[in-house]
């Protein structure tokens, strides 16, 4: 996701001198990548003290340092799984604005769970799109698990308590729900989505195992304020970043955990069920400039 910004470092090395065009040059790079501006100084300021105090000219040796700065900003040192409750269902409630690929996600991890041997059952949460419910039985039928859906208009929240209820009945391990992403204002979105919380922790008789924000790395810094929208009011346990083979504007994602203190657990990288991976931030931060 750096790989234009890597593209740009070497032509501005290519002119042999570290001087004030030279940042300048690397901060528009990084603005361009959607970085932070705050972010962006953080950075250019640790790399300017290492290549001063370390007296750096090596273009090779800065540009790793330049790396480094990068890593170090996102932020999250290891790898954190998700949560799933011994003597079930384990209940993994989506959240996040259409578009992102929420839907797509719960299909992709419904099909990792059933590869592992688990049993699933999908709920139609976003019930105020018939094409969304629909999509979700789409996928059902398609990675072989057991959906619980209703019309649309239905009330969302016992859409999900009946999923709990036939889960248990039927000893299935994992309910994954979905929700909506979009009303008529965003204060009736979040108000649903609390509301959807508290019927799920009656039908469990505990909090959701699980609450995951889905966010589209496409969609730069606006992906941090959806994420400061959902943080408030959906009690978010864990981030899922999708799309991550396309973007050019991974700055936005530099920091994500820092700011929000809230771990990325899952990345898609693909469109295919398979292209769904636990978050290893080591590798992530290998992966970034290749």
């Amino acid at each position: 996701m750096f790989r234009k910004l890597m593209e740009q470092f070497d032509r501005a090395m290519g002119r042999g001198v570290i001087d004030d065009e030279f940042y300048e040059e690397l901060e528009d790079a990084l603005i361009q990548a959607d970085t932070a501006y705050p972010v962006v100084t953080d950075i250019l300021a640790d790399l300017r003290r290492q290549i001063r105090d370390e007296k750096i000219t090596d273009p090779e040796s800065i540009k790793a340092r330049l790396q480094q700065a990068i890593s170090d900003r996102f932020g999250q040192k290891k790898a954190v799984g998700l949560d799933v409750n011994d003597e079930g269902p384990t209940l993994w409630v989506f959240v996040g604005v259409n578009g992102v690929g929420k839907t797509t996600t719960i299909a992709k991890v419904a099909a990792m769970l059933k590869r592992k041997g688990f049993s699933v059952l999908l709920a139609a949460g976003d019930t105020f799109r018939a094409a969304a419910i629909d999509q979700l039985d789409t996928w059902a039928q398609r990675v072989g698990c057991e959906i619980v859906k209703n019309q649309p208009g239905s009330d969302s929240g016992a859409v999900i308590f009946d999923a709990v209820q036939a889960a248990k009945a039927r000893k299935i391990d994992f309910v994954l729900a979905d929700t909506a992403g979009r009303q008529h204002s965003k204060e009736q979105l979040m108000s649903e989505l609390a509301k959807i919380r508290r019927i799920a922790e009656k039908s469990l008789e505990r909090a959701p195992d699980e609450v995951l924000l889905v966010l589209d790395a496409n969609t730069g810094q606006n992906a941090i304020n959806q994420a400061e929208a959902f943080l408030r009011t959906a009690q978010v346990t864990g981030l899922v970043l999708t799309k991550l083979d396309g973007t050019a504007r991974g700055g936005a994602l530099i920091g994500v955990y820092d700011k929000f203190n809230v771990p990325i657990k899952l990345i898609g990288v693909g469109e295919k069920l398979e292209d769904l991976k636990d978050f290893k931030p080591d590798q992530f931060a290998a992966q970034l400039f290749s």
